[in-house]
């Protein structure tokens, strides 16, 4: 049995259940841009409606001076979606954690507390949500295509990627490659959700330090990267394209890791495992990826301390 200040332990820090809001990553991103693209583009923005303050953070030029014009065109950039306006006028929002599009029918209002704002357009309302007190949300209008740049945090988009510049930029800096994949400095809409899914494919730790690779671990993790990412986009676009995604989450029942702490890994039936730290959280199988290791998690080892189990097999004997 465990022991009940293994137990304790474990929920005091959170680490056996599991709450927040997932971040949106590129797979989600490319479904919202398939679902908005024939709803909004070429249709003039009716009307703008925004209750939370914390959302607008820029000043000029004037959102609402936006109302009335048609949006020509949608884009990406890293996490964030850009809505293109004559005049080279843009507004890119950033959805942070808990932000979420909703659409609703012509003429719906902010209603429910967790509206921030609301944009009409003649064959629906886009709602923009956010399911937090913390409001990270935002929304910047800017002028000129030099304005727009700014948001760019240079990440290599992934998907554009050959083998040389995958590994040209994931061995530029010395990090975990559960940071490296993360860092939007490195690649460009990768978050916790996916990062997972992808070292999961790879059979790599997410604690490898990108240094310590060998060329074949840097192309499995290459592959594992186009892979996952472009199979989940498809997945999504298909939905998107029968019905607006109401419901975008990272916490899938079709993933192999992530969101699946205490459940069995679909390749060899071991228990996945994760490790967390601030509000977020590494999941993994320790059999296919840490040669059985179970690595530490930073608060809860620290509780446990010599009680911390060091391998699947003490972790394994302990629960039965």
């Amino acid at each position: 049995m465990i022991s009940s200040e293994f137990r304790a332990s474990a929920h005091k820090t959170g680490w056996l259940n599991s709450n927040g809001f997932p971040v949106p990553e590129l797979p989600d991103i490319t479904s919202y841009l398939v679902a908005l693209r024939p709803r909004i583009v070429g249709q003039p923005l009716e009307t703008i409606l925004v209750k939370s303050p914390f959302l607008v953070r820029t000043v000029e030029p004037d959102l609402f001076s936006l109302t009335g014009q048609p949006v020509h065109d949608l884009s990406r950039i890293g996490k964030r979606i850009v809505w293109h306006f004559g005049g080279d006028r843009f507004l890119v929002f950033h959805l942070m954690i808990a932000g979420r599009f909703h659409w609703k029918k012509p003429g719906a209002r902010l209603a429910s507390k967790n509206d921030l704002a609301a944009f009409a357009f003649p064959a629906g309302t886009l709602m923009l949500t956010e399911a937090s007190q913390k409001k990270r949300a935002s929304l910047h209008v800017v002028a000129g295509k030099a304005a727009l740049a700014q948001f760019d945090r240079g990440g290599l988009e992934p998907l554009a990627a050959t083998l040389t510049q995958f590994r040209a930029v994931l061995l530029s800096e010395n990090h975990t490659l559960k940071r490296s994949l993360a860092d939007p400095r490195l690649f460009a809409g990768i978050g916790n959700a996916y990062s997972d899914e992808i070292l999961f494919a790879a059979g790599l730790s997410p604690v490898a330090l990108t240094s310590r690779l060998s060329a074949d671990e840097i192309a499995r993790l290459y592959a594992a990267t186009q892979s996952v990412l472009q199979t989940w986009i498809d997945k999504l676009n298909a939905e998107a394209a029968k019905g607006f995604p109401e419901k975008v989450t990272a916490f899938r029942p079709e993933m192999s890791v992530h969101g699946r702490f205490g459940k069995p890994c679909p390749t060899c039936g071991t228990l996945v495992q994760r490790i967390r730290y601030a509000e977020n959280e590494t999941n993994y199988c320790p059999r296919c990826q840490t040669g059985g290791k179970l690595l530490a998690d930073r608060s809860l080892s620290r509780l446990l301390k010599d009680d911390w189990p060091r391998t699947i097999e003490e972790w394994e004997e302990r629960r039965t």
